[in-house]
């Protein structure tokens, strides 16, 4: 048997290289394993490296900076376990996609952020990079623009802002509104009183609010009228000061509509925009209100722009990977009629060539 150079010696100890990682007790394990181990699956599924679960006690062995890097998302995951969070796949899979993409350093800040807390005792924090760029956007600014796709939690985030501004009396009052077109329906169209009416497009700030608050609480500051939700043609003529006022699905307002809230803006009083710019309603030929204010008022001072991505999706995983197939078709339909309209161009202009060339003979 030959003699091992420094150099073979060096990586022989890396990868014997072993973490053990103690655990409060067996529940403390399951929760952090999964209850039949499915989160231990996850990490064995993304690491090189072999784990061994003894009871109370986590070891993982292999090469050093693999080790590390798992050892990481467990520690992580124990410090959210500890501070009250229930477990989910999503914090396992999201945890492991930050650490292996390099922003690991960024787990411990993102997770220990608590907005609120709600009435069932739910500690709500964001989620991911990208919500938390959210939410301190939300903080900074007088009015936020909040984009992206279904399930990034861009409404029920600024629902639980605007609970937390009002519990912190930031605000007195807060204000949630939607424009009332949408696939096709108007208003004056459709059966039952304006209640009636109006409840199918509210339905999901009622939701948020129900969770955030509890169904009493909600009920009781909706008849003080600190809560007040109303379509969007509901707010012309209206300033509204101190108040935290939400537009969701605004990618269904026309620019003028767009203009008309955003002037609504009084002293001492914040804004959260949100919206799908994929989801889209409107009239075709009729340009989106959203669209074209986040591009406009981007750099404007006090306003922030956030656009969520499908690495943020919060809902099931297939939700995240149709998000991103729409995206990927999305992108090679803009791709080929980008193409097709540069052939389309060089052909004209090889006409026009042609046809120059042709005209300069006949002159001749």
């Amino acid at each position: 048997m030959g003699t091992m150079n420094l150099e073979e010696r060096s990586l022989s100890l890396q990868k014997v290289l072993e973490e053990k990682i103690a655990f409060a007790d067996q529940r403390e394990a399951t929760a952090l394993l999964g209850e039949h181990d499915e989160y231990l699956q996850v990490l064995m599924d993304n690491f090189d490296c072999r784990f061994i679960s003894r009871g109370e006690e986590l070891a993982i062995d292999g090469e050093a900076q693999i080790v590390r890097a798992a050892a990481q998302v467990v520690r992580e995951l124990q410090y959210l376990h500890r501070q009250g969070t229930t477990l989910t796949m999503h914090e396992v899979r999201y945890s492991v996609g930050l650490v292996k993409r390099g922003k690991g350093e960024a787990l411990h800040s993102l997770f220990s952020d608590t907005i609120l807390v709600t009435s069932r005792g739910r500690h709500v924090r964001p989620k991911t990079l990208g919500q938390r760029i959210y939410l301190d956007a939300i903080r900074k600014n007088s009015i936020t623009f909040g984009i992206g796709p279904a399930g990034t939690g861009k409404t029920y985030l600024a629902v639980v802002m605007a609970v937390a501004a009002l519990r912190a009396r930031l605000v007195e009052k807060i204000v949630l509104t939607r424009p009332a077109v949408e696939a096709g329906e108007r208003l004056g169209f459709l059966p039952g009183d304006l209640q009636e009416k109006v409840d199918p497009y509210l339905r999901p700030l009622y939701d948020a609010l129900h969770d955030i608050l509890g169904f009493d609480t909600y009920q009781k500051l909706l008849a003080k009228g600190v809560i007040e939700i109303a379509p969007l043609a509901y707010m012309r003529g209206r300033t509204l000061e101190d108040a935290f006022v939400i537009l969701d699905e605004a990618q269904n307002t026309t620019p003028s509509q767009m203009k008309m809230f955003l002037t609504r803006l009084g002293f001492g009083s914040r804004m959260v925009v949100t919206g799908d710019l994929s989801q889209v309603d409107l009239p075709r030929g009729v340009f989106s209100g959203l669209s074209e204010a986040s591009r406009i008022l981007s750099d404007v001072r006090g306003v922030g722009v956030v656009r969520l991505e499908a690495l943020d999706v919060i809902r099931h995983d297939v939700v995240a990977r149709i998000v991103e197939a729409y995206d990927r078709a999305d992108k090679a339909r803009r791709d080929s009629e980008k193409k097709s309209a540069e052939l389309q161009e060089r052909k004209t202009a090889a006409l026009e060539k042609a046809a120059a060339s042709e005209r300069g003979e006949a002159d001749a």
